[in-house]
């Protein structure tokens, strides 16, 4: 039996305005003609598949035109729900996708065992069962006896966790003695290193589990929710296959891939790391305004889809001037047909600070009045408190003036 693990699809991912979805096309383009070549006979899908609980009309065309492609191929698709995932949209369908060999667990499920997914072999005995664990929730994991037994709220989780890992690896043990098992899971382990494109679950990461929460059991641990591939506490078989395609400038060095594990008498093989292609690249030039532009310049991307580009320029003195020749050669790019700069930023050593750095500790400058974040800059400014005064008077003039024809 030959099993494909992949996560964290995030269908309706947009890159600073700019949504991905070609790029997740050729991706499953891809996925389908490994699945067909490789004789792959159980998919496995770790949560994440969307990036928002309500998808829009398109990202749920791609999502269920590439299912449906899918059962031309007689295998078997396990997909479990993320935290990015609403719980009643995946499963909505889920009798319907089981005539497809589809099995849908969107969300932890009253009973335990209804988690767990035989896969039967040739004489259609189970040959693999898959303990099909979406990502848990507060509330799969608390109750009152729970809380009482631990001291707080993120050991309880990490307990609770475990506690259902636990469970179902007992079910595997004592119905199935002889049927080699697997776990799917979307979760944070201890050790495992995120990009910026993953939202914190729980309690941020305070309530990551280590390793030890899966049990031997399970010979092989698929799991979903960070972005990068790869392995948990040295231990080849407990691993995430990472996202099929970079969600943040912070994966452009990433090498994305999908993990092929082989099960042959009763034993899993070392998963086979299969890269996914390039189809565009995400890319960083830093350096002065003119050594930007140089590097921009030279830039020649030889891929299928527009390459992305992030641009920081590095000045050692404040020039509002400088400031607008950078938006400038923003603009002169606009028409380019490789590349297209979707991210930028104007950092000076002396002088005024780049407006982004005057907030920080969970500021946001949307929470903000114009007024408040006048005052933020001028005090950046080191100036006597008489200039001080002076430009706020001033600017609040200035804004009364603007406010004031705008109502006319």
């Amino acid at each position: 039996m030959k099993i494909l693990h992949t996560a964290d699809w995030h269908i309706g991912k947009i890159l600073h305005k700019h949504p991905l979805q070609d790029q997740l096309k050729m991706f499953f383009d891809w996925l389908y003609d490994v699945i067909e070549q490789e004789s792959i006979d159980v998919l496995l899908v770790s949560g994440d598949v969307f990036d928002l609980a309500n998808p829009s009309a398109k990202d749920r065309e791609l999502y269920y035109g590439f299912l449906t492609r899918l059962s031309a191929l007689n295998l078997q698709v396990i997909i479990t729900g993320g935290n990015h995932d609403s719980v009643g949209f995946l499963n909505a369908p889920r009798e319907l996708l089981n005539e497809l060999n589809i099995t849908v667990i969107g969300g932890a499920t009253e009973a335990l065992e209804d988690e767990l997914i035989a896969i039967p072999g040739t004489d259609n005995n189970p040959e693999l069962m898959v303990a099909a664990v979406p990502f848990l929730r507060d509330k799969d994991l608390r109750s009152r006896e729970t809380d009482e037994q631990f001291e707080n709220r993120t050991e309880a989780i990490r307990e609770g966790i475990k506690k259902h890992y636990a469970d179902l690896a007992a079910i595997c043990r004592n119905q199935y003695p002889e049927v080699p098992a697997l776990a799917m899971g979307h979760l944070y382990t201890i050790g495992a290193d995120p990009s910026d494109s993953e939202r914190d679950i729980h309690i941020g990461n305070a309530a990551a589990v280590d390793a030890g929460a899966f049990p031997e059991a399970f010979g092989y641990v698929a799991l979903g929710h960070i972005h990068r591939p790869q392995i948990i506490a040295k231990n080849e078989f407990i691993r995430y296959s990472g996202s099929p395609i970079a969600l943040s400038f912070s994966e452009k060095n990433d090498h994305k891939c999908v993990l092929i594990i082989e099960l042959e008498k009763g034993e899993f093989s070392v998963p086979k790391v299969l890269p996914v292609p390039a189809f565009r690249e995400l890319r960083k030039f830093t350096g002065t305004l003119a050594e930007v532009k140089a590097k921009l310049d030279g830039y020649q991307p030889d891929f299928l889809l527009h390459s992305f580009v992030e641009i920081e320029v590095k000045e050692d003195v404040f020039s509002s001037v400088m400031i607008s020749e950078v938006e400038d050669l923003k603009m002169g790019y606009e028409t380019s047909e490789s590349f297209t700069i979707l991210k930028s930023k104007t950092t000076f050593s002396s002088g005024a600070k780049d407006t982004a750095d005057l907030f920080e500790g969970g500021e946001n400058i949307e929470d903000l009045t114009p007024t408040e974040v006048f005052a933020k800059r001028v005090e950046s400014e080191e100036l006597d408190s008489e200039t001080e005064t002076l430009l706020k008077e001033a600017y609040q003039e200035l804004l009364e003036s603007v406010q004031q024809e705008g109502d006319l």
